[in-house]
This record gives structure tokens, C-alpha cells and sequence, in this order.
């Protein structure tokens, strides 16, 4: 006669949460965009052009689109970390 034995697991490693758990979390994936809004402006500072514009009287002003880019990178990280780390009232 066979008996089956099973392994007895505990109650730590039963509550313990895995890694889609953890993935689920929103607070993962609002960093990981926020780190992934920087790294375009870091990306576009490194290997991006210039904004080239040439006035009437002959005057040319030479500005990195990174630096626009990076107002648009503050903008969705302070949307993004309000919405996604901002307190939540208990009520």
C-alpha cells in the first residue's frame, strides 16, 4: 500500500505574495513611467537636436528641445506622482 506524501508549507510562505502581486501594485508603474519620461529627456538632451529660430531683424536663438521636452517631463511627473503617491483620505 502507497500513501502520498505532501510537503506541509507555512503559513508565512502561503501569505507571502508573489511577483505578479507585486507588479500589480500602481505605485510600481507610475515610477516606471516617471523613470521612463526622464530617460527620453535625457535621451533627447544626449542625441537631439536643436530648435533653430530666426527673428525678423536677423537675431537667431539657439534652444536644446530637450529643454521642452523637460517642461512636458515636470508636467506628467507631477500628474503621474499626485495621482498615483497622493494621500487618500480615509473617508
Amino acid at each position: 500500500m502507497t500513501t502520498l506524501i505532501t510537503p506541509e508549507t507555512s503559513e508565512e510562505e502561503r501569505a507571502r505574495p508573489g511577483i505578479a502581486a507585486r507588479l500589480l501594485v500602481p505605485g510600481f508603474w507610475a515610477a516606471l513611467s516617471i523613470v521612463t519620461m526622464w530617460l527620453a529627456v535625457l535621451f533627447d538632451g544626449v542625441y537631439g537636436g536643436n530648435m533653430i529660430f530666426t527673428g525678423t531683424d536677423g537675431s537667431v536663438a539657439n534652444i536644446p528641445s530637450a529643454v521642452v521636452l523637460g517642461l512636458f517631463a515636470v508636467i506628467g511627473t507631477s500628474a503621474i506622482a499626485k495621482r498615483a503617491f497622493g494621500r487618500r483620505d480615509a473617508g
